[in-house]
């Protein structure tokens, strides 16, 4: 979903909402052979309001679980909301990855917990790529970008 600075309050009562491009069809390629998480610093909205604003974009039935603020108590930048993430997923740090358009809350943060990460920058073409961590500037390309990862890695 794309964040509008200037809206306050919880999303699904924001005038207007709006989906990143090719959202909804990565999504769909990636719900049918990986557990989707969101894992969001959205402090003003609960689990049940970012379904909601979900929903209204037609991405609800993408997404099998919610990680926001009201839900853990943490924003991503603390370990422990990935700590959190993991164990409720019932998962280990190297079979997860983090898929986000900040690069320092999203990117920087998984991978300070062991999370490989890929920073969706959709804003420029800056590239940043690391042991942990890559980039792609468009959803199309994550699909792959995920399985080759898995390839070259063995996990």
């Amino acid at each position: 979903m794309r964040v509008f600075p200037d809206y306050k309050g919880p999303m699904v009562k924001w005038p207007h909402l709006e989906t990143l491009p090719n959202a909804k069809e990565t999504l769909s390629i990636l719900r049918s052979s990986w557990t989707v998480a969101l894992a969001t610093n959205a402090v003003d909205s609960n689990e049940n309001e970012i379904r909601q604003a979900l929903a209204c974009a037609d991405l609800n039935a993408f997404v099998d679980k919610v990680y926001c603020y009201q839900r853990n108590g943490h924003k991503k930048s603390s370990p422990a909301f990935f700590e959190f993430v993991l164990l409720d997923l019932g998962f280990e740090s190297k079979s997860v990855f983090m898929v986000g358009d900040n690069y320092e809350e999203d990117v920087l943060s998984a991978n300070k917990s062991g999370i490989r990460a890929v920073w969706f920058n959709h804003q420029s073409g800056e590239e940043r790529s690391g042991d942990l961590h890559q980039t792609i500037h468009d959803l199309r390309n994550l699909h792959k970008t995920l399985n080759d990862w898995v390839l070259e890695t063995g996990g």
